[in-house]
């Protein structure tokens, strides 16, 4: 079973920056996409960036492009979301998601949260103005 554990929120003036943490557990991670998306309360999940585990390929919303980094690290089976120069329209909740594509690829077009298996917890960033 596989198991994400969101940490690294919290509360962040705009223009300042933090780092997003998962840590993944429950398989070998070589064949899945993982993946970052938010929700604001009433809205719609919102797809914020994603990484080919195996390749390191990357993928980012408009919204967060050269501000926002994904990256993993491999030994420690962690995904990681870097945010800098953050904006008031930032904040939501941050869910960590994996997708287990069953082979070994570079594709990392998985923007809809309906293409990933499994999901974290969530964790709470809010930058205030």
């Amino acid at each position: 079973q596989v198991q994400l554990v969101e940490s690294g929120g919290g509360l962040v003036q705009a223009g300042g920056s933090l780092r997003l943490s998962c840590a993944a557990s429950g398989r070998t991670f070589s064949m899945y996409v993982m993946g970052w998306f938010r929700q604001v309360s009433g809205k719609e999940r919102e797809f914020v960036a994603a990484i080919n585990w195996s390749y390191g390929i990357t993928n980012y919303a408009d919204s967060v492009k050269g501000r926002f980094t994904i990256s993993r690290d491999n030994g420690k089976n962690t995904l990681y979301l870097q945010m800098n120069n953050l904006k008031p329209e930032d904040t939501a909740v941050y869910y960590c998601a994996a997708d287990n594509m069953g082979y070994s690829g570079t594709y990392v077009g998985n923007t809809n949260p309906e293409d990933y298996d499994y999901w974290g917890q969530g964790t709470q960033v809010t930058v205030s103005s």
